[in-house]
């Protein structure tokens, strides 16, 4: 197995293992905002998930699509393991295909299915996609390493 190899699975694992990434926006002014969000990923590059399009970082979306994103993996007593990307997010107009995935894992983690009708209008809330363009991994000096998901 080589390094990059490693690094994938590393990446990986912590995707599947979290709930829970950190999404950093910012609004067009350039001033930041993180907000914890639960995810599903539709793959190691494409996340989804559920907000209100009134919260700040969806407000910041609509002005500035370009989003940093973290998920660490806090089960690891003793170590620090941890995915930074840098991604691109939209609000979602045609949900079908990422609606599945997100209700796939939300189901499988006792979570209820979202219906349609919730994330469209005249819904509450929206469905958002970020696709990562950048991924790393820290090493054991604390250097990010790039991840080339498969």
């Amino acid at each position: 197995m080589t390094q990059e190899q490693d690094l994938g699975a590393i990446a990986r694992s912590i995707v599947d293992a979290n709930r829970f990434m950190a999404l950093g926006t910012a609004d067009a002014r350039g001033t930041p905002w993180v907000s914890p969000v639960w995810y599903a990923p539709l793959s190691y590059l494409e996340y989804v998930w559920v907000s209100r399009p009134g919260t700040t970082h969806s407000r910041n979306l609509d002005q500035r699509p370009q989003v940093a994103i973290a998920i660490y993996d806090s089960h690891r007593p003793g170590s620090w393991s941890a995915v930074y990307m840098a991604a691109v997010a939209e609000q979602l107009d045609d949900v079908d295909d990422a609606l599945v995935g997100f209700n796939r894992r939300s189901e499988a983690q006792g979570l209820r299915a979202w219906a349609r009708s919730e994330i469209l209008p005249p819904g509450e809330f929206r469905l958002y996609r970020a696709t990562a363009t950048e991924q790393f991994v820290l090493d054991d000096h604390d250097s990010r390493l790039p991840v080339h998901p498969e």
